[in-house]
């Protein structure tokens, strides 16, 4: 058939992915392979995929494909998340450029314009996949707001509010404005900004004196409740007892003592508001202290802020001043550093706000989960995130699992009273009717008397059980499925969702099926923008990665990221890293057509060139093993970037650079059957290496080199087997490149075309790869020799302690120019001398320091004086 000059991965793409998909390669069911399982982080439907989901899909599918090589059963199980806060922003804003809003159009209308954005956005998302080669199960395709999934989402809500871990209670949470939603403490970013420190006068009640408190917010004096200084300050001893009065509103409160104030910030003296600060609200709860919300759902002041109600929490703060000024009850103000929470989803600044909520109970159902990662059940890659992680859980608290949204699972409770206790927990208004009647004993009861919660559950309160639900693991917890594929092999993920999700689906896989959800977790590094800003949907800063496919091509871009993806680590995103892939993929395609270029034909291949082709043969084969070897330990420790490098080597370097050039014919294109037949077995095999990263220009050409025999596809072809290899073989053959090399950068050097033969004298007695040194450093002859010549223009050099000597035409010299960079080498190396000779000369280290480190010692001094001499010589000769 006729190859093309040019790799085109537009061509080829599209016809090897369908290839792949109608032979059922990514099919997987259970049988008597060992499974490795693999859930993909479902991503959000709030867009199309980043460049960041392309690293993470890439590395996911690097994993499955070599498993599936390997001879596991692979199971790969793609979804994507509902992501309530986000997708229902989105809506809301659609909503609001129409002039419309969510409660204008009702429930059911609004949530079926998600359902339409929803269904959109996963098929946006999935071809995004399918166009970077991600071999998925796609008959296992899951979304979090699927029947199968709310389901069980459902049964665990029951199953633990009976057991007692989910209760409704109100606490100080942190509530999102815009969204008007809670949210949880990992959805607040924290930024520093100059804050305005406000000293207010509160008057003491009877007296005519005043305490003054320190706040950065005097809009929130409407809730306070109490002022409160440290036991030991001595400063306010005499106000044990005492009530203040709030100006403005004229309310007594009054004055507490407690250790949590910090005497050296502000005055010492805190004013107490307890609906609107998680501190405070502890400190209530200690001293049954009033509890007053200011704030309506959008962070306007509610009935509470008398005269301010209905006015923004920002606007009432900059009248509330002049009005305090007015008062004549302000004594200073200063600036000062803050940190202001910031809503992650939606930006705006997040009120603390006392809420009536659902919560989950987390300490005890986190023990089990320490304990894994402790003992090392579950691995992290890099293991540095352990200690994040036992700092969030030895921490932990109650989670806040309820939402004031529309989109999401809707909470199974139903109310049938004005009682805060009038509700039952149901899997359905039916189950609710019958709970109601008994428990309210009143059997009279219908449907219409009973309402169900509007509130939705967090987002991760669904996916937290994805490693079990996608299996049916809750309502079948012993299928057949679930017992074949848990659990499962890799986590991929970044680590900003640690404890969003890593944390909990470990707690989750102990509590419900008593065992690990994953074996391993690996954490990808975060990818920056060019202002160091993390890649992300919301900042829109990354670029169209199918723009970047339909420019390089999906290998290249998979190619290009993985060159730099390491465990944990972050790196700036920049396009040039697909043309580096892009250059490889047409490096791999060159080769091929090389290859295929050639003729077999036997009668006209000469021995010499079949000696040195049998050489090269012996010395592949063996640095192939070597390399299988250090990439499989590589690949087994999770450093896909170094385990890629090091087959990017072995290609362009080890089997194109010398390989392929010790082998080729030096006239024509005839080749011997055993050098080609060999040829092509050496590049399939690296074919298979590189599968798993680079998958479409792999198959391709396979599936061209097996057009004349019955082999299967390269993605279900079996992995290269480790074998022994000769190390010694590998020494001898590495100083032979390292002869042409230096040989070569003499000719690029004095400017001698490579197409001139040249003479090299030897010093030492046998060279075992002459054949290869010959050929690709093009010389003629190799002399032994045993003391240096005396006659004729030469250049030499070391190799080790050997040395050579190439003997050069009298019209090629070597620069004079050059001298003060040999005068400078000189000079390093006698400092590195000294530095050598110091050591060997202080007995203190030479009696400490082991044998073979001090024989190593004194080996580099020998070394490094021969290259002085050699140096020195050079030095001489252009001199003169």
């Amino acid at each position: 058939m006729d190859i093309p000059i040019k790799y085109d991965p537009k061509s080829v793409e599209e016809k090897i992915y369908h290839h792949w998909i109608n032979n059922d390669y990514f099919f997987s069911y259970p049988d008597n392979r060992k499974s490795y399982t693999i859930i993909m982080p479902p991503p959000n439907i709030t867009g199309i995929l980043h460049i960041g989901h392309i690293l993470n899909n890439t590395i996911q599918d690097i994993l499955i494909r070599y498993a599936r090589m390997k001879g596991y059963n692979p199971c790969w199980i793609p979804g994507t998340d509902h992501a309530s806060i986000a997708t229902e922003a989105k809506i809301v804003y659609q909503l609001k450029k129409k002039g419309l809003s969510k409660f204008i159009i009702g429930r059911d209308k609004f949530l079926s314009y998600v359902v339409e954005w929803s269904e959109k956005h996963r098929n946006i998302i999935f071809n995004q996949l399918k166009k970077l080669g991600c071999s998925c199960d796609w008959n296992r395709v899951q979304f979090t707001m699927s029947k199968k999934l709310s389901e069980s989402i459902t049964k665990i809500f029951i199953d633990l509010y009976e057991k007692g871990y989910i209760y409704r209670g109100y606490h100080v949470v942190n509530w999102d404005p815009k969204a008007r939603t809670t949210i949880s403490d990992e959805e607040v970013v924290y930024k520093e900004r100059i804050g305005t420190l406000y000293y207010i006068k509160y008057q003491i009640k009877g007296e005519e004196d005043f305490i003054t408190i320190a706040t950065s917010r005097p809009e929130t004096i409407f809730g306070d409740t109490a002022v409160c200084f440290h036991p030991d300050d001595v400063r306010y001893y005499h106000l044990k007892g005492k009530y203040v009065i709030i100006p403005i509103i004229n309310r007594v409160i009054p004055i507490i003592q407690d250790s949590y104030v910090d005497p050296n910030f502000g005055t010492g003296c805190l004013k107490i508001t307890p609906a609107h600060d998680i501190n405070d609200k502890n400190i209530a709860d200690k001293y049954h202290l009033d509890i007053i919300n200011i704030f309506n759902e959008d962070a306007t002041l509610n009935e509470n802020g008398l005269h301010y109600q209905g006015m923004d929490r920002f606007e009432v703060k900059k009248k509330i001043i002049k009005e305090l000024d007015k008062l004549g009850v302000i004594e200073n103000i200063e600036k000062f550093n803050q940190k202001i929470g910031i809503s992650e989803r939606t930006k705006s600044v997040v009120e603390q706000k006392l809420s009536l909520q659902w919560f989950l109970k987390m300490k005890k159902i986190s023990y089990p989960a320490i304990e894994a990662v402790k003992n090392g059940k579950i691995k992290f890659y890099p293991n540095r995130f352990k200690k994040i992680y036992f700092q969030w859980m030895y921490k932990i608290h109650d989670w806040n699992i309820s939402r004031q949204l529309w989109w999401g699972h809707r909470i199974p409770v139903y109310y049938y009273g004005p009682s805060p206790n009038d509700f039952v927990v149901a899997e359905n208004l039916e189950s609710a009717l019958k709970k109601a009647k008994i428990k309210s004993h009143n059997y009279d009861l219908k449907y219409d008397n009973l309402w169900q919660d509007s509130d939705v559950l967090d987002t991760w309160f669904s996916s937290w059980i994805l490693p079990i639900s996608v299996f049916d693991g809750i309502f079948n917890p012993n299928n057949h499925e679930i017992s074949y594929y848990y659990p499962t092999e890799n986590l991929i993920t970044g680590s900003d969702i640690l404890f969003f999700w890593v944390a909990r689906m470990i707690i989750a896989g102990f509590f419900f099926k008593k065992n690990k959800p994953f074996k391993n977790v690996y954490f990808t590094g975060i990818l920056r923008d060019s202002k160091n800003k993390k890649i992300s949907k919301s900042l829109n800063n990354s670029p169209n990665p199918i723009d970047l496919i339909e420019k390089y091509g999906a290998d290249a871009v998979r190619m290009g990221i993985m060159l730099r993806a390491s465990a944990g680590k972050d790196f700036h995103f920049e396009e040039n890293f697909c043309l580096q892939g892009r250059n490889f993929s047409n490096k791999i395609w060159n080769a091929f057509r090389l290859i295929k270029s050639w003729e077999i034909k036997e009668n006209h291949i000469d021995n010499d060139l079949n000696k040195v082709s049998n050489m090269a043969l012996i010395w592949f084969e063996n640095r192939f093993y070597y390399v299988l070897e250090i990439f499989e330990i590589y690949f087994h420790k999770y450093k896909f970037d170094e385990s890629l490098m090091i087959l990017y080597k072995l290609f362009w370097n080890d089997f194109c650079s010398l390989f392929l050039e010790i082998i080729k014919p030096i006239t024509g294109n005839f080749i011997s059957k055993t050098v080609y037949l060999n040829t092509v077995k050496w590049f399939e095999n690296i074919l298979k290496l590189l599968h798993p990263y680079m998958p479409f220009i792999s198959e391709e050409i396979w599936s061209i080199l097996k057009i004349r025999t019955k082999k299967e596809a390269l993605i279900i072809s079996s992995w290269p087997k480790k074998k022994s290899y000769n190390w010694n073989l590998l020494v001898s053959f590495e100083r032979a490149i390292q002869i042409v090399s230096k040989i070569r950068n003499i000719r690029n050097k004095i400017h001698i075309p490579h197409k001139k033969s040249l003479v090299l004298f030897s010093v030492k007695n046998k060279e075992e790869y002459h054949p290869v040194i010959l050929k690709l450093a093009n010389l003629s002859k190799i002399i032994t020799i045993l003391k240096k010549p005396k006659q004729g223009q030469f250049v030499s050099f070391f190799i080790g302690t050997d040395r050579y000597f190439l003997f050069l035409d009298k019209k090629y010299h070597l620069d004079k120019n050059d001298s003060f960079n040999i005068e400078k080498k000189i000079q390093y190396f006698k400092n590195f001398l000294s530095i050598i000779r110091k050591n060997l000369s202080n007995d203190k280290y030479v009696k400490s320091v082991p044998q073979y480190l001090l024989l190593k010692e004194k080996k580099k001094e020998s070394d490094t004086l021969k290259k002085i001499v050699y140096l020195k010589e050079i030095l001489k000769k252009m001199n003169n």
